[in-house]
């Protein structure tokens, strides 16, 4: 049985969850997320949520874990949200947004013009002194991911200096460089 399927999920108060035709709905402050499942049954008991499945069939005993970590993800983003901060490492990187545009210069000819998702919130910090941050906040934590796997994708840190977009508290592997 798997460890982290078994465990039920805690609905907090002013969270809605909705299951019907194998969709699951989430509805809570930050917004409402919907998410279909097969291969498992997914019941609402009072404020708690249990995913359950009827065998021990390869697909099921994989599923049984995934769907009952999207749910939680589901409620802790419409309850709290998630934030992912982004540092660009490097001289003469910038970043900068005017609404939903970020505009990155990363050392390229051009510089980098991305619109952002509107589910995803974009803030971009820049001090004398210290490398530009961008930090993004949603209450989708995949699409969260996707956007800052996108950004991080444009130029990706580098093992002898460091420089490239990289998350923040991220240990990068350093290598020697030549030795003389």
């Amino acid at each position: 049985m798997s460890r982290i399927g078994k465990s039920p999920v805690t609905i907090p108060a002013g969270v809605t969850v909705e299951v019907a035709n194998g969709i699951i709905t989430v509805k809570g402050k930050n917004g409402q997320l919907t998410q279909e499942f097969s291969d498992v049954t997914v019941t609402v008991e009072g404020d708690q949520v249990q995913v359950e499945r009827s065998s021990d069939h390869k697909d099921q005993r994989a599923k049984h874990g995934l769907y009952r970590s999207l749910i939680n993800n589901m409620i802790i983003g419409v309850t709290e949200g998630f934030t992912k901060s982004l540092e660009l490492v490097g001289v003469g990187y910038r970043a900068s947004n005017q609404g939903q545009k970020l505009d990155l210069a990363l050392g390229f000819s051009h510089n980098i013009v991305l619109e952002i998702a509107p589910e995803v919130t974009l803030e971009t910090i820049s001090e004398k002194g210290k490398n530009p941050i961008v930090k993004l906040t949603s209450f989708d934590k995949q699409l969260l991911g996707q956007v800052a796997a996108k950004i991080r994708g444009f130029r990706k840190p580098e093992p002898y200096k460091g420089k490239g977009v990289k998350f923040v508290g991220e240990v990068l592997r350093r290598k020697a460089g030549k030795s003389a």
